[in-house]
């Protein structure tokens, strides 16, 4: 065995052996054929199970080729016995395979029959759908013919029910249906030209024109009757417009297509119904309003007059309640926030007896006004389809109450109330503004420039009326504030109160120029004193008036609070050393001369207890009984409380300085400390002005 694999291995091993025996034994082979290269591929070849199994038997390939030829005889000679023994079954199996190609070929014969039945079929079901396709068309044609006849029958029938309707009917709701078919009828034969040639529509025209002439008359008739109802006294014209003339709308619409000259004939009594109807109201309001006015001032109310030159007890009673309304705004300010109020009902107002400065019956008329205007325009446009016919209408109501205003204006000399007035009208400016309703935009704007000039000359009579006043005239021999001063002030509040929110610089110079005036008014009234505490006295007491005023009206005091708050500041300074120098005046005059002296120096005369001595006994004998004086004089001297006690702990904090300083020059003498007995200590003084302070 060993042996055996011993060959086997080198017979596998040693292919050239094997190449060697082809090359010799082999008698067939062509000389012309290379065997270059058959080494490496039997190499290759080395890896497949089959050459390797015959390479390991060590036959040569013509053996095994006789042993494969071999095999496949036999295998063929086997195949032979089987098809042999299965004969029976194979010619079984060919009769039946013959059945079937005959039945397959009747049921091929039956099939082509039915193919040309099928292709007969559907050319039959082509040629219907192609009536059927051509029968749809002739019908779709035919239902349009239908509906363009049967539109154009309904077009220019008349029916009988519509000429009863439009002859002898009541104008109603059905009636304006009727006029809208009526309306379509004659549109239609003007707008087709198919229509208008038609034979049909000349038999029937004739009839449709007289159905417009008939309705056009009637529908006339009919509004001239409703705006006459407009006429009637005491109506309600508003209401009667929505509840009853716009139910009727449309009868415009038909007669501005159908009868232009009838619509404009319709327009022209509407404009003139309105016009006198609103005009003859308007006057009437005004007449009515004329009746509640109270006459805030004339042309004598001006804040440089004095009152005796008028008469005091000349004005009457009412006019005497109300004449601090002349320069105080006060509850008139309110008027500016009742703009959306509802009108004055002036018999109501006169059963109350109660009377009104001018800018509320301003603000009534104007709101009237507004109000009216707005239906009246947004009527216009919806009955109408016009805006523009809205200014002829207002032609009357505007030229009442343009000649009503030019009587008011030229005789009003109320800077407040002409204020009010403007600001009335801002604030109506912006409500129409809200509204989106434009009608009355140039006539607010006029009565604005109108209302500016008068106010800047009534402003400018109260500034010459300062700048011209009668010193000797107005002067009176009182330090408390002058009437002429707080009535500065109060209409400097008033005015300043009224630009706050509209911030305009033209007011705003026109104050300046008021306050430099009333400034230099101020002056020489105080120096018509004769003293000139006295002169100081009253400038502060006027100063504190006028701030005080200002602050009342409100923190928007500006420039002007500001100036007077500097004076007032400066004149109490002047105030604080007089008074001192009244009760004091060794003293102070010794701390400003000497009290600043160094000793140390030599280069000054000495300060000697002999000196000072006088000065430290009188003080201390004194000046409780002096700060008494003090105290009943800024009493009696201010009016304002507050202010004179601010004064005098100014002038007290002012003296505690001077003797603080007199006392430091005392310790810088020598020997200083004999006078420490005479001395009042700090402390005292200190105390001293507390309990005033309490007082305060």
């Amino acid at each position: 065995m060993a042996e055996v694999a011993g060959n086997t291995s080198k017979s596998f091993l040693d292919l050239g052996s094997f190449v060697g025996d082809l090359n010799v034994d082999d008698e067939t082979a062509s000389d012309d054929i290379s065997l270059e290269g058959l080494e490496e591929e039997l190499q290759e070849c080395q890896t497949d199970d089959v050459v390797a199994n015959i390479l390991s038997k060590g036959a040569t390939l013509r053996e095994h080729t006789k042993g494969v030829e071999n095999n496949l005889r036999q295998v063929e000679l086997d195949s032979i016995q089987d098809y042999i023994k299965e004969s029976d079954n194979l010619v079984s199996l060919h009769d039946q395979i013959r059945d079937c190609d005959m039945i397959l070929s009747g049921m091929e014969t039956l099939l082509s029959g039915f193919q040309e039945e099928i292709g007969s079929i559907s050319s039959d079901i082509k040629i219907l759908q192609e009536q059927s396709m051509d029968m749809g068309l002739r019908l779709k044609n035919r239902k349009v013919a239908e509906s363009k006849l049967a539109k154009f029958v309904e077009d220019i029938i008349v029916p009988p029910r519509m000429i009863e309707i439009i002859v002898d009917g009541e104008v109603n709701e059905e009636y304006m249906r009727t006029l809208e078919i009526l309306s379509k009828k004659l549109k239609c034969a003007d707008a087709d030209p198919t229509v208008k040639t038609s034979k049909a529509l000349k038999d029937v025209q004739p009839e449709l024109e007289k159905l417009r002439q008939k309705a056009v008359s009637k529908v006339f008739d009919f509004m001239v009757q409703k705006l006459y109802a407009l006429r009637k006294p005491k109506t309600n014209i508003q209401i009667l417009q929505q509840s009853v003339l716009l139910k009727y709308k449309y009868i415009l619409s038909f007669l501005k297509e159908h009868s232009k000259e009838v619509y404009l004939e319709v327009r022209a009594a509407y404009i003139d119904t309105m016009n006198k109807v609103l005009s003859a109201q308007f006057r009437a309001y005004i007449q009515a309003l004329e009746k509640l006015q109270l006459d805030i001032a004339t042309s004598s109310d001006l804040i440089g007059v004095e009152t005796r030159s008028t008469g005091l007890f000349s004005r009457g009673r009412e006019p005497l309640k109300n004449r601090s309304a002349v320069f105080a705004l006060g509850e008139r300010i309110n008027i500016l926030k009742e703009i959306d109020e509802p009108p004055l009902i002036p018999h109501i107002a006169e059963a109350s007896s109660k009377k009104y400065p001018y800018e509320v019956l301003f603000r009534s008329l104007h709101k009237l006004l507004m109000d009216t205007a707005s239906s009246e325009y947004l009527f216009c446009d919806d009955f109408f389809g016009e805006q523009t016919m809205f200014y002829d209408i207002f032609t009357g109501p505007l030229s009442v109450i343009d000649e009503h205003f030019g009587t008011v204006l030229p005789n009003s000399f109320d800077a407040i109330g002409l204020m009010l007035m403007i600001r009335i009208i801002h604030q109506h400016q912006l409500v129409m503004s809200r509204r989106r309703i434009p009608c009355l935009d140039s006539y607010l704007d006029k009565v604005n420039i109108a209302l500016w000039p008068r106010f800047k000359m009534v402003f400018d009579l109260h500034l010459h009326s300062l700048r011209n006043a009668n010193i000797r005239t107005l002067w009176e021999d009182d330090v408390h504030p002058h009437y002429v001063i707080r009535r500065y002030a109060e209409f400097t509040a008033s005015l300043i109160h009224l630009n706050v929110e509209y911030g305009e610089g033209q007011p705003e110079l026109n104050l300046e120029r008021l306050r430099m005036a009333v400034d230099d008014l101020l002056v020489k009234l105080a120096h018509m004193f004769a003293k000139q505490k006295l002169q100081t006295v009253f400038l502060i007491n006027n100063y504190d008036m006028i701030i005080s005023v200002l602050k009342e009206a409100g923190p928007d005091g500006g420039k002007i609070q500001m100036y007077f708050e500097e004076l007032l500041k400066s004149n109490t300074a002047i105030f604080v050393e007089e008074v001192l120098l009244e009760h004091f005046s060794d003293l102070i005059k010794f701390v400003k001369t000497r009290g600043s002296e160094d000793p140390s120096t030599g280069t000054e005369r000495p300060i000697t207890i002999a000196e000072v001595e006088p000065i430290v006994k009188d003080f201390a004998s004194r000046w409780k009984a002096a700060i008494e004086l003090m105290h009943n004089d800024v009493i009696t001297s201010f009016s304002n409380f507050l202010c004179g006690m601010d004064i005098l702990r100014a002038a007290l904090t002012q003296l505690l300085l001077y003797y603080t300083r007199l006392s430091d020059c005392i310790k810088r003498i020598n020997g200083g400390s004999t006078l420490n007995k005479d001395l009042v200590s700090i402390s005292s003084i200190m105390y001293e002005i507390r309990k005033y302070s309490r007082t305060f």
